[in-house]
This record gives structure tokens, C-alpha cells and sequence, in this order.
């Protein structure tokens, strides 16, 4: 590869603005990061955790982001959604990537399942996604250059014993995505899915160390996989080098689930 192609590569967020949920810890942090090594203008949008955002923040400056913007909020809360991608646009200047990270996964066997649990597992990681794609749909339509990324889940895609509520939330994620890149394909806009298996992060640190070992042994690769692995395949997907793809889920598994 010849040292300008490398150079393009690297800063394939020139002059682009991202704004990624979930963003103060794990795969959110790992994908902000990225994409400001990318030259993104990055807005950091976080649940409430205040030192974990600031700590994403100079990690995303030391990164090389020209600038970077803090959204704390709540994604399950429709108006909150909207005002922040107003806000990136209005403090940034644009918005043109917009990675839809944030989940929680509240598990238990659905014969002693609370109703609220379930309303609060679909709101947080699926409705959020529509209400903010609805958003960021606007400004991206006026420029005419968009790129969406889902973060779905291999319990999206395979089910999963025990988290009913939020498999049937990540599967839906993978409609969401097909159906909007049909919608918005004329407009220059994409949008992709990125399927993590299993991850080393703090959603996943605490799990008992037989069932750490139990996943990643049921990987063809024998280990879990990195934030930082799956940030680079939302990167790929959210740059021009995924010019001609739309619709896609990618998975990110280390052949868990094939």
C-alpha cells in the first residue's frame, strides 16, 4: 500500500462531525476514539456517569479530535434524543456519523419478567435508535452524505437462554437497519449493523469466570474479542471505504456464530 493511501485511511473523518451513545465506557469509548484518530468531530453522548465521560473526552482529544462535545442524557427519552443531535450540529457544525451504541440488558427467565424491565430494555435499546436516526435523518438528508451504525448483538441474532427482552431488542435492531437503508439509500445515506460476540468490557467483566471461559471457548478463535476490534468495524462501515454497502450486518464474533 503506498504511504498517501495509508495517510487517506487514517483520516477517513476529515471535516466530518460523529456523534456515538454509550460513549463513556466500553465499545462507545473505543468507537469515539476511532473515529476521532479518523479526524471526526466527536460528540460523546453518555447516560450519567460524568467522570468516565471526561475521561473518554481527553482520550478522544489525545486521539486527534479537532473537537469534541459532551450529551448527557437519557436515550429512552425521544425529546432528549432530538435536542442532542440538534446540539452536535449546532455546536459542531454538522453531523454525519451516528453510531447508536447504548444498551443495557436486564436479564431473567421471561415467567418472572416485570412488564417495566421489558418497557425499559426495548426503550432503551431500540427505541432509542429509531427516535435518533429520525433526528439525525435531516442533516444528513441537506448534505446528502450520511452513515449509520447499529450495534446489534450475536443474542440478537442466535437468542440466548435467559435474556429474552434483550435479544428480541438487538434482533430488532437488524430490521431497523435494513428497513431505514431501503428508506434512505437515495439520499446517500447508509446504514449498517456491527454484531459483537462476546467482548471483554465492564458490561461483561463481572460474569463468573467458568461462563467467561465457556464463550470463548465456543469462538473458532478461542478467545473474546476487543472494544477496540469492534471499533474498527464500525469505523469501516461508517467510512467512504464502505461506499457500496448498506443494509449490512456485520459480525464481529470471532466465529461464535456464523
Amino acid at each position: 500500500m503506498r504511504p498517501t493511501e495509508e495517510a487517506r485511511m487514517a483520516r477517513d473523518f476529515e471535516n466530518k462531525v460523529a456523534l456515538v451513545t454509550g460513549a463513556s465506557r466500553g465499545i462507545g469509548r473505543a468507537a469515539a476514539a476511532r473515529l476521532a484518530e479518523g479526524g471526526a468531530k466527536v460528540a460523546i453522548a453518555y447516560a450519567g456517569n460524568d467522570a468516565a465521560a471526561n475521561e473518554a473526552k481527553a482520550e478522544c482529544e489525545r486521539a486527534g479530535a479537532p473537537a469534541v462535545l459532551l450529551l448527557k442524557f437519557d436515550v429512552a427519552n425521544p425529546e432528549a434524543g432530538a435536542k442532542a443531535i440538534d446540539d452536535t450540529v449546532e455546536k459542531l457544525g454538522g453531523l454525519h456519523v451516528l453510531v447508536n451504541n447504548a444498551g443495557i440488558s436486564i436479564d431473567g427467565l421471561i415467567l418472572r419478567y416485570k412488564a417495566d424491565d421489558l418497557k425499559r430494555v426495548l426503550d432503551v435499546d431500540l427505541a432509542s435508535a429509531f427516535h435518533l436516526c429520525k433526528a439525525a435523518v435531516r442533516p444528513m438528508m441537506k448534505q446528502r452524505w450520511g452513515s449509520i451504525v447499529n450495534l446489534t448483538s450475536v443474542v440478537g441474532e442466535q437468542g440466548n437462554a435467559g435474556q429474552t427482552a434483550y435479544s428480541m431488542a438487538k434482533a430488532g435492531l437488524i430490521g431497523l437497519t435494513k428497513s431505514l437503508a431501503r428508506e434512505l439509500g437515495s439520499r446517500n445515506i447508509r446504514v449498517n449493523a456491527v454484531s459483537p460476540g462476546w467482548i471483554e468490557t465492564d458490561m461483561t467483566k463481572d460474569l463468573p469466570e467458568p461462563a467467561k471461559k465457556a464463550m470463548a471457548e465456543g469462538a473458532a478463535l478461542e478467545r473474546a474479542g476487543t472494544a477496540r476490534e469492534v471499533a474498527e468495524a464500525i469505523a469501516f462501515l461508517a467510512s467512504d471505504r464502505a461506499a457500496f454497502i448498506t443494509g449490512e450486518v456485520l459480525r464481529v464474533n470471532g466465529g461464535l456464530y456464523m
